[in-house]
């Protein structure tokens, strides 16, 4: 049984119900995710697992996008898992779904062996010490020539940017938060021993940039 603590989606319990609405409202969710599906590039035999995959929006799309791809998602919170499984069924998909924390992705990885490790809008809500925990966890659970790929809240490089990513910051926190606007992941991926660190797009939307970053465990 889970005890460790958590932030939940759009920083409240109450408020999961209104997460895919509040995402897609807030965040121009079809472009960054159509994006991000593109970057990650499901293949027929890849082993995908999808770190704090929330609703399961992630984790569906990269399913329908190449059936043959084995698609798991972890996330510790168990009423947003109920949600993804809905959503999976809805959609006619299998994604492997489990309870987990992203901390946790060197254990649970040994199982399944990903060769792809995937994450959105779960990182900027973690303390500095978990975001680099949880990168080092993927680093340890990728297969050798694995990829990490990443979309989340990155570095906030203009004034406008900055204060829409304050709705952000106010629900989640400035001092989770904060590392993630002054530009912080890449960094944290380059001291895993990712090597290839790449931030490929940058997405303004209503509450802040959205940047999407890929890596490699040589």
């Amino acid at each position: 049984m889970q005890t460790r603590a958590f932030v939940p989606a759009l920083g409240d319990h109450r408020l999961s119900p209104f997460y895919d609405t509040t995402i897609s409202l807030m965040t121009c969710e079809r472009t960054w995710r159509r994006a991000f599906v593109k970057q990650i590039a499901p293949e027929p035999r890849d082993v995908i697992l999808d770190l704090g995959c929330g609703t399961g929006s992630l984790a569906v799309l990269l399913k329908q996008s190449e059936p043959g791809a084995s698609v798991y998602g972890i996330d510790p919170d168990p009423d947003i898992l109920t949600r993804a499984e809905i959503k999976a069924r809805d959609a006619g998909v299998l994604v492997h779904f489990a309870q987990g924390f992203a901390q946790d992705t060197a254990a649970i990885a040994s199982h399944i062996r990903p060769n792809k490790v995937v994450s959105s809008l779960v990182l900027h809500q973690m303390p500095l010490a978990a975001k680099r925990l949880t990168i080092l966890n993927a680093f340890a659970g990728l297969q050798p020539g694995g990829e990490l790929h990443i979309a989340d809240y990155g570095l906030q490089s203009s004034p406008l940017m900055r204060f829409a990513f304050r709705q952000v910051q106010t629900l989640d926190g400035f001092g989770n938060t904060q590392p993630n606007a002054d530009g912080v992941l890449p960094e944290l991926m380059a001291e895993a021993g990712f090597v290839d660190v790449k931030e490929n797009v940058v997405i303004p939307t209503p509450t802040g940039s959205i940047s999407i970053y890929s890596a490699r465990r040589a």
